[in-house]
């Protein structure tokens, strides 16, 4: 075939078929040259216009509701239309002389035989000469003459549904070539990374770990021109019913319960005190979600007066939960501290109205706290109920929000309960394998204010020079948490891949700056119970991130590095433990009890037996306090055994 360089004349646009796909027996093509229109890609001058050959009915639209039936080429049809059945019907058909017949069955051998055959140019049809023209090149015939080789009479524009076939075939394959251009260069201006998919491309999960004390992304507020006071006072008259006022709006005090509520009688003020005590070594510390001079400044009112009926239902709730949380971590024997957390929580539920539809936040503490409670208890599936409560009276509330408060504590209580619940969704729902119940893009309330609640007064915090207020151990485990998103989604992979892992293992390492240097692990320091809880949840993050890959469906070399991390974290824990203080029995959390059986577990099996041992005592030490340690044991128990008995 001639070249087609020297061809002053283009090949025409207007060629409604691909010569290659419709072949005649006289003129063989090879196969190669259809692997080669299908893979390859389509260089036509304008590829984008397919004009609708003739005998082939169009392809239905996306919206039609039904196929129309397929209705093959034979020789009784004529470019898609259905001629005479045989001769005999026609014969027999009146006013039909044999010169139509003739003419008729002429016709039909004329139809067969142009099927048959190659389709040719204008100008090779005129010249009655061969056409070898193929999709991209003109024919020699045409390039030796130094003309346009077109294809524009009605007998050439004919398409096979093959070639339909084929060029939507390719349309497709541009489209999903373009779309994953597209998606490629989204991911790299976003900072995220790609990989194949399907058979090409796969969009690689952004692995995007938020900044160390960052504040959430701020949502777009018109800003206010105006002031409407007047005006909302008129529409919340006649929108009630209809639309809820915003929370910052909404009328103080709520309207009281519409329930008959059974009011438990006050502990003593002795016993109160305790379970108060208890509850603030314990708990507060990590979780300041109460104001606490406040607190105790109203407690102190409620057994000067010792009246309930003036005291608002969600407060006292909220009271009787701090309670029953107070005695879970009391030092009293087992049976009575259980018996009476179970009062107190059935006293707190008990003045919780369950057909409220207005909520304080006093509400939302006496839910989260009664979910804690549960968790302690070892009844996760009932705590993460209740805490998903919570969550919808605290979104309710719009404390996921930042919006404008009264004063600067409130504003502060709204931000500390909002994130302690979220803490609380983060962990409990990573731990038991629930889904997250709050997304971050729903969230841009600011973190709250790095003092203690001695120096957190209504017109602001004041600052002092105490270097680790307690606040700021809450600040370190919502930078733990925050991670837990991009955690979820690398665990939806079959095994996490090692740079994902040292990008982690970073972050958990910033994070562990922020706590006080007494949990260095180059010191000797005696550690407060009040600073191992905190690090507990980091030390869990930790190990839950290298325990992924040790599913069978990780390499065996992922696998042993993954024992080697988990060993490693176990390690870190049992040094904590060893420095601990004799108080770590007292305020264990649940948390912590899981993870020093998990490192248990990899230090038996690693074969550090000291390092086991020492977190045996501190789970012995803390025995029955936590309902979760006997389940820990026994499973211990077993472990050992078997471990025996197998030989090495």
């Amino acid at each position: 075939m001639a070249a087609s360089s020297h061809n002053l004349f283009p090949r025409s646009p207007t060629r409604s078929y691909d010569s290659s796909s419709v072949s005649s027996a006289t003129s063989p093509r090879p196969q190669l040259h259809y692997l080669n229109n299908l893979m390859g890609p389509n260089i036509r001058s304008n590829p984008t216009h397919t004009p609708q050959p003739i005998g082939i009915p169009p392809l239905p639209s996306a919206s039609q509701s039904s196929f129309q039936p397929f209705t093959p080429v034979t020789a009784t049809s004529m470019m898609g239309r259905e001629s005479m059945a045989s001769g005999d019907s026609v014969v027999s058909t009146p006013g039909l002389s044999s010169a139509q017949l003739s003419a008729n069955v002429q016709a039909q051998k004329r139809a067969y035989r142009q099927r048959r055959k190659d389709p040719s140019c204008d100008a090779c049809r005129e010249r009655k000469v061969k056409c070898d023209a193929t999709e991209t090149t003109s024919c020699s015939e045409c390039s030796s003459r130094n003309v346009k080789c077109q294809f524009t009479k009605e007998t050439n524009r004919r398409m096979s549904s093959i070639k339909q076939v084929q060029d939507l075939e390719k349309q497709m394959e541009r489209v999903r070539r373009e779309n994953n251009n597209l998606k490629r260069t989204l991911a790299e201006r976003t900072g995220g990374e790609h990989m194949e998919v399907d058979a090409e491309v796969v969009e690689h999960v952004a692995l995007r770990l938020p900044d160390l004390n960052s504040e959430p992304r701020k949502r777009i507020r018109a800003p206010a021109v105006h002031d409407y006071a007047r005006a909302r006072v008129a529409f919340r008259n006649v929108s009630k019913g209809l639309l809820k006022v915003p929370a910052p709006h909404r009328p103080w005090p709520p309207e009281a319960a519409m329930f008959d509520q059974v009011r438990t009688p006050l502990p003593s003020k002795l016993v109160a005190d305790k379970l108060i005590d208890s509850y603030y070594v314990a708990f507060h510390v990590m979780t300041p979600i109460v104001h606490w001079p406040s607190f105790r400044h109203d407690v102190d009112r409620l057994y000067q007066s010792n009246d309930l009926r003036h005291v608002p239902s969600p407060w006292l709730a909220m009271f009787f939960a701090v309670l029953a949380v107070g005695c879970l971590f009391s030092s009293d024997p087992v049976p009575d501290r259980t018996i009476k957390a179970g009062e107190f929580m059935d006293a707190s539920r008990n003045l919780m109205d369950p057909w409220a539809n207005d909520y304080v936040l006093d509400d939302v503490r006496g839910l989260f706290l009664l979910g804690v409670a549960l968790c302690e208890m070892n009844l996760k599936s009932a705590a993460w109920k209740w805490l998903g409560k919570a969550i919808r009276c605290a979104q309710d509330l719009e404390l996921h929000l930042e919006v404008g408060i009264r004063s600067r504590v409130e504003a502060d209580m709204r931000r500390r309960v909002w994130w302690a619940v979220y803490i609380f969704d983060r962990t409990l729902s990573l731990e038991i394998g629930r889904p997250f119940m709050i997304d971050d893009a729903d969230c841009d309330v600011t973190l709250p204010e790095p003092c203690d609640d001695h120096n957190l007064e209504s017109e602001g915090p004041m600052l002092t020079h105490n270097p680790t207020p307690l606040t700021q151990f809450m600040h370190a485990i919502i930078n733990v948490v925050r991670s837990f998103t991009a955690l979820r989604k690398a665990f939806s992979a079959s095994a996490i891949e090692r740079p994902r892992l040292a990008t982690f293992d970073g972050h958990f390492t910033a994070c562990q700056n922020l706590f006080p240097p007494v949990l260095d692990s180059n010191t000797s320091e005696i550690i407060p119970s009040h600073v191992v809880m905190p690090f507990a949840h980091l030390l869990s993050a930790r190990l839950h991130l290298h325990r992924h890959n040790l599913a069978p469906a990780c390499s065996p070399e992922a696998r042993m590095e993954a024992i080697d991390q988990c060993t490693v974290t176990a390690v870190d824990t049992a040094r904590l433990m060893d420095r601990s203080n004799a108080n770590l029995a007292d305020s264990a959390t649940t948390l912590l009890v899981t993870h020093i059986f998990r490192s248990t577990l990899f230090l038996l099996l690693a074969g550090r037996r000291e390092q086991a041992i020492t977190c045996i005592r501190v789970l012995k030490s803390v025995h029955e306090k936590r309902d979760i340690t006997v389940a820990c044991g026994r499973y211990l128990s077993f472990f050992t055994l078997e471990s025996f008995k197998t030989p090495c």
